[in-house]
């Protein structure tokens, strides 16, 4: 996971023919997919964030005890969204692999029911979700971590092209183009594997910077002529991005690497 800072193609073929191109991308890289659950959470009535920030307190010293060392966790909140973004905060949790995320879930399941009323009091959850996440433009280390700026954009695949042979090669295509650019941004691939159903895309497009001025930085920088040269019309169709400010709850200690 090493730097996996955040860190949300219906599974099926999209995942396993994308999936593979993508940690093919880069010999020299061993990350592979990360595991990224989610929680789509409201806060109880009279609750708020300083009732959340309580009960993270409490499940951190629960998780020391019970010796979780490989799970990175963030709660995201709306900065700019609409109606349709029917929750307060999102809990996103990352593991490097998905067997991480099993034990995880193992001892959440039989050790976790007096935390779980904790967060259910202050912040009921309607929906769970996994994901595989792909990197494919790494953020530099970043001086604090505890904040960061994400954004995600809901991305089908056009008719006739494929995550292996036409999105992917575009997508490291831009990054490496924002980066000359002195983009800072990372960039991920978000799949949907577990907790969906009925996805109208195929992927989620994942975005993250350092703060709002970082990601201004992107806005002003954009190139219209050189996005239309890396995605030519009929790639890709994403919607307009969901921003969130995510604050960093817990980090996997290979992640401090």
């Amino acid at each position: 996971m090493k730097k996996f800072l955040i860190t949300l193609a219906s599974g099926g073929f999209i995942l396993a023919a994308g999936l593979n191109t993508a940690v093919a991308q880069d010999d020299d890289d061993d990350d592979g997919a990360a595991a990224v659950e989610v929680y789509t959470c409201n806060y109880a009535d009279g609750k708020g964030p300083a009732d959340l920030d309580k009960v993270v307190a409490n499940w951190n010293k629960w998780a020391d005890e019970q010796g979780v060392s490989d799970y990175s966790a963030w709660t995201l909140t709306p900065f700019y969204s609409s109606p349709e973004q029917e929750f307060d905060v999102i809990w996103m949790g990352v593991t490097e692999t998905g067997e991480g995320m099993g034990a995880a879930q193992d001892s959440w399941l039989a050790n976790g029911g007096a935390m779980q009323a904790e967060f259910d009091s202050v912040t009921p959850c309607n929906a769970h979700s996994m994901f595989a996440a792909v990197n494919v433009k790494k953020p530099p280390e970043r001086g604090d971590p505890s904040s960061v700026v994400i954004s995600f954009s809901d991305c089908s695949v056009g008719d006739g092209k494929s995550m292996a042979d036409d999105v992917f090669p575009a997508l490291n295509a831009w990054g490496e183009f924002r980066s000359s650019h002195g983009s800072t941004a990372g960039m991920w691939v978000f799949f949907p594997v577990y907790g969906g159903g009925g996805e109208e895309y195929d992927f989620k497009a994942v975005t993250s910077n350092s703060n709002h001025a970082a990601a201004g930085a992107d806005f002003d920088n954009y190139d219209p002529a050189k996005a239309r040269e890396i995605f030519p019309r009929g790639m890709l169709d994403c919607d307009s991005s969901r921003s969130y400010i995510a604050t960093n709850r817990r980090m996997a200690e290979s992640d401090d690497e």
